[in-house]
């Protein structure tokens, strides 16, 4: 499902204007973006969790000449289904 067509399942579950859905979409796609950019966990009940992983520094090698290479300390968002979406996929 892409961004367009998610807003108009939202506009036609909601009543309101396809473009009206993308702005709320956007809104709350940004709210999530900017709570975890501030490390924040973000919680929504029935559906899931989204939370920032620290990624430590290591040692890694470069496949086409072996060369050891050194990997950077990174964050990486980590998603966990809640029991309600595990459910609805699983059933």
């Amino acid at each position: 499902m892409t961004l367009d067509e998610l807003s108009a399942a939202v506009a036609q579950s909601t009543g309101t204007t396809k473009a009206k859905a993308a702005e709320a979409i956007h809104a709350v796609l940004g709210g999530i973006q900017e709570a975890l950019k501030r490390g924040d966990r973000v919680a929504i009940a029935g559906f899931g969790v989204f939370e920032v992983a620290h990624r430590a520094a290591r040692q890694g090698r470069n496949p086409q000449t072996g060369e050891t290479i050194e990997i950077k300390a990174s964050k990486a968002v980590r998603f966990k289904p809640g029991k309600v979406l595990r459910d609805a996929v699983n059933g």
